[in-house]
């Protein structure tokens, strides 16, 4: 996946020297903007990551990348984004009508970590409970969600990305 916040920390956009964003605070930012809708607040304020982000001169995945994560949600997968932020916030564990890239139709638990954007697609990183493993689901394949109530387990989102990972030893 693109390492957006690496990029970032070696080439800070007009002049922001010294401004460091890692992937989840980028994702985070972004996933309060995109399920805002497309009122003039939130306009203002994606114009303002953008920005920060500057896509010029990007590679081709990390420009895709930034304007996923600069564009409005529709109003559905805006509406299933509120409840995976709220279940992120809150550790809660969520129960999704998943279907996968075969049109298999499965409902799963899932302990929610984190939300990420690579190339035209956002995903939601956590602790699948039905594959007792991590899993990204992408967003558009989320047929619906809804909070179970039950307490997740917190954990750390640089520990679910790998690239992430690789940053923090290399810093």
């Amino acid at each position: 996946m693109a390492n957006v916040a690496t990029h970032l920390r070696t080439t800070p956009a007009h002049g922001a020297a010294g401004t460091v964003l890692t992937a989840a605070e980028i994702a985070a930012l972004a996933l309060s903007l995109a399920h805002l809708g497309a009122g003039p607040q939130a306009a203002t304020a994606r114009r303002a990551l953008r920005t920060l982000l500057d896509p010029a001169g990007h590679d081709d995945v990390v420009a895709a990348t930034l304007a996923t994560l600069t564009a409005p949600m529709d109003a559905s997968t805006a509406d299933r984004a509120r409840v995976i932020a709220a279940a992120i916030t809150e550790h809660r564990v969520v129960r999704l009508c998943y279907g996968d890239a075969g049109a298999n139709v499965t409902i799963r638990e899932v302990e929610p970590v984190t939300c990420l954007v690579h190339r035209d697609h956002w995903y939601l990183v956590g602790w699948c409970r039905m594959r007792r493993g991590v899993r990204a689901f992408r967003f558009d394949r989320i047929l619906a969600v809804e909070s179970t109530g039950l307490p997740s387990r917190p954990r750390r989102a640089d520990r679910y990305l790998p690239f992430q990972r690789r940053t923090a030893h290399a810093a």
